[in-house]
């Protein structure tokens, strides 16, 4: 078993371009994982807003409103991507957005909101642009018969970056405690460190990635290439109405991403809250469970060019349903690393089948449009997930288990919608429009 293959890419890719591209998985890895799930949410909570009643709520708060402005800005942004054929260049503009942003989180102190809100936002929509067109080079990069497998390659490379990257901040941490340095200075270093890591890890992609698309507009003033964008972006609905399988994948990867949006933001507060795990346990299962993601997504991308993505995508849901029974009824730390490492195994491969479908269902001229409304749906999951669970916590005097349980039924509702998805009927209709398609 060969990584990067040159069998797994169409004519005229090389491993190198392949390599990169999977590369800027493994940049943006790192900011998620410190930034939005171990590090400075907790800091924002305990530091910036001084552990207030509200605290919580903000944070959640901030990182939806990043995710509501990518909802609203993206499919606008793909579709003068796909008109201009000018995907690398928004790549770049992202990439750059989200690591000064990033950098720029190293000044927030005790009471600074307004930096540490608008840098979050602003950090949250370049992850989220960058991570849409970086997706949408994957059907120009991959043999349509081995799309599962080089999207696993992605995932994969991407959960060892997160996971380098973690290591880097956790090692800067243990020594500046050792040295005195105070918990701010840390946290600052922290943020530098990933800013740094995301820029380096992030330059192959932008250097040798090639944009194959072809431009359906020349010499358009960007006013009017954003006017023509909007004007697409009304006449969406219509359009997924013809790629009626599409749309079922939209609404299956709404509702099953959901619960995994739920899990990244509060695995560490069940473990605690429930499973009585202190800091250093939690820092071990966020880094061990990077690593089974990593194996899982790998692994899983050959198993799903031989099961089908639609086979593949379903195993990974059954597992997710696993993890939350499992986890759900734990009562000791033995059982709940059992359903970490489910979580672990079925994170990675879940969003990797599911980014290898909308390949197979997006038409090839509007692939960052799709892929963008695809993301949409996942941004929006980032808000209903969590929010529900926070009510459901609310509602019953914070009974977690129970709201671990409510979670579980986004993976039972997602299985459900994916069943109606036929892949060889979506796409022989993308294909039949490939021809067809007007500016």
């Amino acid at each position: 078993m060969k990584f990067f293959e040159r069998s797994a890419l169409k004519p005229g890719v090389e491993p190198r371009e392949c390599f990169s591209w999977a590369l800027f998985d493994a940049a943006n890895s790192g900011y998620s994982t410190v930034v939005l799930t171990a590090v400075f949410n907790a800091y924002f909570v305990s530091t910036i807003c001084a552990d207030a009643e509200w605290a919580t709520f903000a944070w959640s708060a901030t990182v939806a409103c990043g995710n509501a402005a990518s909802m609203l800005l993206m499919p606008v942004i793909g579709r003068m991507a796909d008109l201009k054929a000018s995907k690398k260049k928004w790549l770049a503009a992202a990439t750059l957005l989200c690591v000064a942003a990033t950098a720029l989180l190293a000044f927030c102190g005790s009471q600074t909101y307004a930096l540490a809100i608008s840098m979050i936002v602003a950090s949250c929509l370049g992850f989220n642009v960058g991570e849409t067109l970086n997706s949408a080079f994957l059907p120009e990069i991959a043999r349509p018969e081995a799309v599962g497998k080089v999207s696993g390659w992605g995932w994969s490379l991407g959960y060892v970056g997160g996971l380098f990257t973690l290591a880097l901040c956790l090692t800067v941490v243990l020594v500046g405690e050792k040295a005195g340095f105070s918990n701010d200075a840390l946290v600052a270093a922290s943020c530098l460190i990933t800013a740094v890591v995301f820029f380096v890890l992030a330059i192959p992609s932008i250097v040798f990635l090639k944009e194959r698309s072809k431009a359906q507009v020349q010499d358009a003033a960007w006013a009017e290439a954003w006017r023509d964008s909007v004007v697409q972006l009304k006449d969406t609905w219509a359009l997924l109405s013809r790629y009626v399988d599409f749309a079922r994948l939209v609404v299956c990867g709404f509702l099953y991403q959901c619960g995994i949006a739920t899990v990244i933001t509060l695995a560490a507060v069940y473990a605690s809250s429930v499973m009585g795990f202190g800091l250093i346990e939690t820092l071990v299962m966020v880094l061990v469970v990077n690593i089974t993601a990593a194996l899982g997504a790998f692994g899983f991308g050959y198993v799903q060019d031989r099961l089908g993505h639609k086979s593949a995508l379903a195993a990974t849901l059954v597992v997710w349903i696993a993890m939350v029974a499992t986890a759900a009824s734990a009562q000791n730390a033995a059982v709940f690393w059992v359903a970490a490492n489910l979580a672990g195994l079925a994170m990675g491969s879940s969003q990797s089948a599911g980014r290898a479908m909308v390949a197979v269902l997006a038409p090839p001229g509007r692939l960052a449009q799709f892929y963008s409304f695809w993301n949409m749906a996942l941004w929006l999951s980032a808000i209903v997930g969590p929010i529900t669970y926070g009510a459901v916590t609310w509602a019953t005097g914070n009974d977690q288990r129970l709201a671990i349980i409510a979670v579980g039924f986004f993976f039972v509702f997602g299985l459900l919608a994916l069943i109606p998805v036929n892949l060889k009927r979506g796409e022989a209709a993308a294909q039949a429009s490939a021809g067809a398609q007007t500016p």
